[in-house]
C-alpha cells in the first residue's frame, strides 16, 4: 500500500545547502565581536556565523524590505502618510540552548545593513513578575513558565513599539539577584528592528472561559526563530553551564545562587539535574517545545552546539 507524502509547511536544508544562500554577502563580524556576544557554554565561531547567520541576515533583509513595501501599500490604500513600522523578530527556545547568543548575533549583523542601523534587543526576563509577587502567587518554583510573566505588560510593550511610539520602557531583570531591578528601565526609541528573545515568545494566544482568544505577543512578530536541540543535549549543556557558573556568577556574594558556589562537581551536577528535572524540562516539554512549529525558521543544533539543519517556513 502506498502512503501519501507527508506535507510540511517547512523546507528542510542541511548546513551546506543553507550556507550557499549567503551568496556574496560580506562577512562583517570579527572573532572579537563573536566572543563578545556569545553566552557561557555556547561555541560559536566565524564559520558558524558565515554559514548560518549571514544567510539568515540576508533573508531577514529581504523580509524587512518586503514588509515595509506591504505597509506602504496599506498606507497608500488608506490615504495615510506612510511611516516606517518597526520590524519585530522573536527568538525562542529552551534554557541553555543558546537563543540569547543567536539574538545578539542577529542584532550585530542586522545593525550593519544600510536600512536597519538601529536594532534593539529586549529579553522577556524583564517581564517576569518580581519574586515577591511570584511567591505570593505560589509560582516561585515555576519561574519561566508562561504564568510567571506579566503577559499584559509584555504585550503592551511590543504593541507600543510596533505602533511607533517615540519611547517605550521595559523593566530590567538581574540574573545576579534573580529578580526585577526596582526602578530600572530599558528605553526603546523607535528602532528599525526589535528583537524579542525569550522562552515562551511563540506561545499561542490564551483562550478564555467563553472560548474567545486574545492577542499573543507573537501576533506582532514579522519573523521568528526557534533554536532547537534534543532534550538530552540541552540537559547536558544546562548542567555544564551550571558547573561553570560556580566560579563566575555564583561566586559573587550578591548572587541569589551564591550557596552553590562551593559545591563539588558531583554535588553541582546532582543539584543541576534536580533543577532541570523539576523546572526546566517540564517547561520545555509542556510549553516551549510545542511552540516550535509556530516559528518562521528553526535552527537545529547537534551535540557539539553547532547548527546542523535549518527549517524555513515556506507557506
Amino acid at each position: 500500500m502506498s502512503h501519501a507524502p507527508v506535507v510540511s509547511p517547512f523546507v528542510d536544508l542541511d548546513r551546506s545547502a543553507w550556507a550557499r544562500l549567503r551568496e556574496n554577502h560580506p562577512m562583517n563580524l570579527s572573532a572579537e565581536d563573536i566572543a563578545r556576544v556569545q553566552g557561557l557554554g555556547d561555541r560559536v565561531d566565524l564559520d558558524e556565523v558565515e554559514e548560518v547567520y549571514l544567510p539568515l541576515s540576508r533573508l531577514l533583509h529581504f523580509y524587512v524590505e518586503a514588509t515595509y513595501g506591504l505597509h506602504l501599500a496599506t498606507s497608500e490604500f488608506l490615504g495615510e502618510r506612510p511611516g516606517r513600522t518597526p520590524f519585530v523578530i522573536g527568538v525562542a527556545g529552551s534554557v541553555a540552548v543558546g537563543k540569547s547568543t543567536t539574538a545578539r548575533i542577529l542584532q550585530e549583523l542586522l545593525s550593519r545593513w544600510p536600512h536597519t542601523p538601529h536594532v534593539e534587543l529586549v529579553t522577556t526576563d524583564g517581564f517576569l513578575y518580581p519574586n515577591a509577587e511570584l511567591e505570593r502567587r505560589g509560582l516561585l518554583q515555576r519561574k519561566g513558565f508562561p504564568e510567571s510573566y506579566d503577559r499584559r505588560k509584555l504585550l503592551r510593550f511590543v504593541a507600543d513599539v510596533k505602533a511607533g511610539r517615540a519611547e517605550v520602557r521595559a523593566p530590567v531583570y538581574s540574573h545576579l539577584t534573580y529578580d526585577i531591578v526596582p526602578g530600572e528601565k530599558i528605553v526603546v526609541r523607535k528602532p528599525a528592528v526589535l528583537i524579542v528573545e525569550g522562552l515562551n515568545v511563540l506561545q499561542p494566544p490564551r483562550v478564555d472561559a467563553h472560548g474567545r482568544s486574545g492577542l499573543a505577543v507573537s501576533d506582532f512578530f514579522d519573523f521568528s526563530v526557534y533554536v532547537d536541540a534534543t532534550v538530552a543535549n540541552i540537559r547536558e549543556w544546562y548542567v555544564s553551564r551550571f558547573l561553570s557558573l560556580r566560579a563566575t556568577a555564583f561566586a559573587d556574594p550578591a548572587s541569589y545562587f551564591h550557596r552553590y558556589a562551593q559545591l563539588t562537581d558531583e554535588e553541582a551536577r546532582e543539584t543541576a539535574l534536580g533543577i532541570w528535572a523539576r523546572i526546566n524540562e517540564p517547561n520545555l516539554r509542556d510549553n516551549v517545545q510545542p511552540s516550535r512549529s509556530r516559528a518562521t525558521l528553526i535552527l537545529t543544533k547537534s551535540a557539539n552546539h553547532e547548527v546542523s539543519r535549518i527549517r524555513l517556513r515556506k507557506v
